[in-house]
């Protein structure tokens, strides 16, 4: 592996612990508030920080979009994706809720059928069944009762997988700016609506944790910008399943979580068919778009934007 590759290697890790941390800071708060209000207040205060990229945006025009079906469809999939992840990691062991989220890949393998028309063949198949397997093997069904927190992070990673498509789908065709403020747009309102339904004051210190969750959010956004950007994808994408090793960490330190052999075995099953996919695809196989290597996964949030937008409006300006 190439200088360049090891940089954006790296540079990946960092960004996966940040993420890691900004779960963490979901999970803390949500022992003590609800996990909308915790969303509408780091939504609140990212608006300032995602307004400084956005005004990096070269493109002339307004929030209207061109293809307003898939807008609309990208915008509640995000909202969904928020959503589920908030209350998922606020409910849930963080061991648990990033072995969920890691069948994002898989999901955006099978969406890239219909909507990309991809083509895919009998290996990365295998890969797919042999990964949302291992998604049953963490949920077990049936030998404990499941919680909402554990559908939530199923709707979590489906809404950001089938938003990561969808932005491979409209490419440049939809500025940035309209595929990002919609969704934030949208996540203000709903969540702002909860608030008449359950409110708790929060105290100053812990309104200040949600402007750390934005900040850490799109740095770690930009890290990994620069991740790709130094090393290949293929080299990169794989980086994200280190967030198991961070939620291991935090959980056993701060949360007196263990990791139990049946959520180790059925993350392990998931990293592998993830890993498998990201080779096939760079290896060429069947695939014409790559659209997992291409999409910058990672379970979206408003606070956490998809890194895709964020590079297209980061362009290096001459």
């Amino acid at each position: 592996m190439g200088g360049d590759n090891i940089k954006g290697a790296f540079l990946a890790l960092l960004a996966m612990g940040l993420y890691a941390t900004h779960d963490v800071i979901i999970k803390t708060l949500g022992a003590s508030y609800p996990p909308l209000q915790i969303l509408f207040f780091s939504s609140l205060m990212s608006f300032p920080l995602v307004s400084m990229v956005l005004m990096r945006d070269p493109t002339h025009g307004t929030l209207r979009p061109a293809h307003p079906g898939w807008v609309a469809l990208r915008t509640a999939c995000g909202i969904l994706a928020g959503i589920g992840g908030f209350y998922a990691f606020s409910s849930l062991p963080l061991a648990q809720v990033y072995a969920i989220l890691f069948a994002a890949p898989l999901l955006v393998t099978i969406l890239s059928i219909p909507i990309l028309g991809e083509k895919v063949g009998i290996h990365r198949w295998m890969a797919v069944i042999a990964g949302l397997l291992g998604v049953l093997i963490v949920l077990r069904p049936g030998a404990r009762s499941l919680e909402i927190g554990h559908l939530a992070a199923l709707i979590g990673a489906v809404g950001s997988a089938t938003a990561a498509v969808i932005v491979r789908k409209l490419g440049r065709s939809e500025r940035p700016l309209v595929l990002l403020m919609w969704p934030m747009l949208g996540n203000f309102v709903l969540t702002g609506a909860s608030l008449g339904l359950d409110y708790r004051p929060m105290q100053l210190q812990h309104l200040a944790l949600t402007g750390v969750i934005a900040a850490f959010g799109l740095l770690a956004g930009f890290l990994l910008i620069q991740a790709y950007r130094a090393g290949e994808a293929a080299i990169v994408a794989p980086m994200q399943y280190s967030q198991i090793l961070w939620a291991t960490g935090y959980g056993w330190v701060l949360f007196g979580e263990t990791l139990d052999l049946p959520t180790l075995i059925g993350a392990s099953v998931i990293i592998a068919s993830g890993i498998y996919i990201v080779w096939r695809e760079k290896s060429g196989g069947n695939s014409t778009n790559r659209p997992v290597t291409a999409s910058r996964l990672r379970a979206e949030t408003v606070t956490a934007p998809k890194t895709t937008l964020l590079q297209r409006l980061w362009q290096p300006r001459d």
